[in-house]
């Protein structure tokens, strides 16, 4: 077995060659900052135009509807206040979500409701996952904004955005969807999906991290994050990351070029854990059984801790996670897996295991091997299995 068996890609991916390779040339001989007049200066704005054509083209945008963020979190930032801040205008100052989006979208909506704005926390119910139907029942009159993640990034779940989407189109509402866990891993078209702004970040799809990209439709007013300089035609300022957007692209198109394969390999890797790992006595699988990202598995294991499962696993070689790389530093159970229904108790014993291409079928082999005798001997030094054991308390999955 390898050293290390990388399971954690929700939380981040290995760069790829490609994207190693087409990074390079910006930090080298091409660095002019292509707000400049030169020519240096224009080489690297011919480099940024390029690359927000390619970018729009794989995800069925114009170039004029991209714009280069710092990543995700500032993606999401920008879109839910514009959209908010728009509809206030108009007297609209309600919004719709899920209770178990990524807490770059959470605290934004907490700030705006300090603000005055009233928020709609939809239930993704045992599954994870909500329908247009109630999307549509949530709508009203003065509805600026549904904000709706397209993948989950703990359990997986692959939300219906398309309908959705629609639903908001028909009732004129804005739509914005964080598609960090989806985009290079599941087909994404944000015209056949309705979509009118979107947020991406490079780092989940074998890009860099510090760089990501905002969709944001033509016609859907888009309101400035970051105040200074005239870039990203006035609406993001600060001078272009151009390395890290030219690496980006070219990530996100060997992504897009080997969709279809990918996802069948990693779907095949990912039934296959869940089926070893659900036979583990009191086990449970997280999210939508059936529309789930094709590398993600989320289980929960009853009467134990996911700090310690993580720890040992760490120990052997086997890197995950027990939610969002965001909340590592918390101890209170992940958000995502109480918007399931489930008690504390069950959600403090999760274990997310998250794969990409590069995962082999030995390192599945491995995983398999090494989990449920992790799990067994921490149930045997767990006062809290004895007493489930020996009926002191009811076993709850």
């Amino acid at each position: 077995m390898p050293k290390t068996v990388y399971a954690d890609n929700a939380a981040t991916t290995a760069m790829s060659d490609a994207a190693i390779e087409a990074m390079t040339p910006y930090l080298k001989g091409i660095y002019g900052n292509p707000s400049s007049l030169h020519t240096v200066g224009q080489v690297a704005k011919e480099a940024l135009d390029k690359a927000r054509a390619e970018t729009a083209a794989l995800i069925g945008a114009a170039p004029n509807e991209i714009y280069f963020t710092s990543g995700g979190s500032e993606a999401d930032n920008q879109a839910i206040r514009s959209a908010a801040y728009a509809g206030a205008a108009k007297g609209k100052k309600h919004i719709i979500s899920t209770a178990f989006e990524h807490h770059a979208v959470l605290h934004t909506l907490k700030k705006l409701e300090k603000e005055g704005f009233e928020v709609t926390y939809l239930d993704v119910h045992r599954h994870g996952n909500i329908t247009a139907p109630e999307v549509e029942a949530a709508l009203r009159p003065d509805t600026a904004l549904v904000t709706v993640m397209y993948a989950n990034n703990e359990v997986g779940s692959v939300l219906p955005v398309r309908e959705i989407g629609a639903v908001c189109r028909a009732n004129k509402v804005t739509f914005h969807t964080d598609a960090v866990q989806a985009v290079g891993h599941i087909p994404v078209d944000v015209a056949a999906d309705n979509i009118d702004m979107m947020s991406v970040s490079a780092h989940k799809f074998h890009g860099p991290k510090g760089v990501g990209f905002l969709y944001c439709r033509n016609g859907v007013q888009l309101k400035n994050l970051i105040e200074g300089g005239a870039q990203e035609r006035k609406r993001r300022a600060g001078t272009e990351n151009i390395a890290g957007i030219c690496s980006m692209v070219a990530a996100l198109k060997e992504a897009a070029a080997n969709l279809d394969k990918n996802m069948k390999k990693e779907a095949a890797l990912r039934d296959k854990l869940i089926a070893g790992l659900s036979a583990i006595p009191h086990s449970r699988l997280n999210g939508d059984p059936v529309y789930r990202l094709p590398g993600n598995v989320n289980m929960c294991f009853e009467g134990i801790e996911g700090e310690s499962l993580l720890l040992l696993l760490d120990a052997k070689g086997i890197c995950a996670s027990s939610g969002s790389a965001c909340t590592s530093g918390s101890l209170d159970p992940s958000h995502v897996l109480l918007a399931l229904g489930l008690p504390h108790e069950v959600a403090h014993g999760s274990l997310r295991l998250s794969l990409s291409e590069y995962n082999t079928e030995e390192e599945i082999d491995y995983i398999l091997a090494e989990v449920p005798k992790v799990v067994e001997y921490l149930r045997s030094i767990s006062p809290v299995w004895e007493e489930l054991e020996k009926g002191g308390k009811p076993h709850l999955i």
